[in-house]
């Protein structure tokens, strides 16, 4: 990539965190072009350059923020570090930061997003979520935090079914203010945490 490129590229990325941070603070809605540019120190001209519209924008942050959580996701899992328990803690912390960083008008926008843009959240869950998910309950297994007689195939279930249920729209708008405590059932169950 040579240096033009380069600059563009950060330049894009300059405006994409300038426009999750503001949509994560005060929504969707209430945040107009002029704001991200300020915030990004662009002109309004370069964002509509980049990305066409509003709309545009905010779909392409969507993407970002899916992207920067599945890295954020990888760093945990692949810590050599960390033991298991740790990573499902740092999981759930993670989670739990997020939903209470998010603005509602925001969460509200990504989960439909979840639920339409099928293409894109299904390679995600197909070809990322689901083999780390299998990595790390082998490694829950490996060292006797996960039962080792539970299948793969019975945790994929689980974890598919909660999947389709989240995208139904009457359940999503419930799920912000109880991440953690979904997080804490999926990764302890109804039993909980035994230390």
């Amino acid at each position: 990539m040579d240096g033009f490129q380069r600059r563009r590229e950060q330049k894009k990325i300059n405006i994409l965190e300038a426009a999750l941070s503001l949509f994560m603070e005060f929504g969707v809605k209430k945040i107009a072009i002029s704001e991200i540019a300020k915030e990004a120190n662009v002109s309004q001209v370069t964002i509509y350059n980049y990305f066409e519209s509003k709309h545009n924008l905010v779909h392409e942050t969507f993407l970002y923020y899916l992207d920067k959580a599945s890295d954020e996701f990888d760093q945990i899992i692949n810590n050599n570090t960390i033991d298991f328990p740790e990573k499902i803690k740092q999981i759930v912390f993670a989670k739990k930061e997020a939903a209470q960083q998010i603005h509602e008008d925001f969460y509200d926008y990504l989960m439909k997003e979840y639920t339409t843009d099928k293409n894109y959240m299904e390679k995600i869950y197909v070809e990322q979520a689901i083999p780390r998910f299998i990595v790390l309950f082998d490694e829950g297994k490996k060292h006797g935090y996960v039962d080792p007689n539970l299948s793969n195939e019975a945790i994929l279930l689980f974890i598919q079914a909660f999947h389709d249920y989240i995208q139904r729209e009457e359940v999503y708008q419930k799920i912000l203010p109880i991440t953690e405590d979904i997080m804490n059932l999926i990764f302890y169950g109804i039993v909980g945490k035994r230390d």
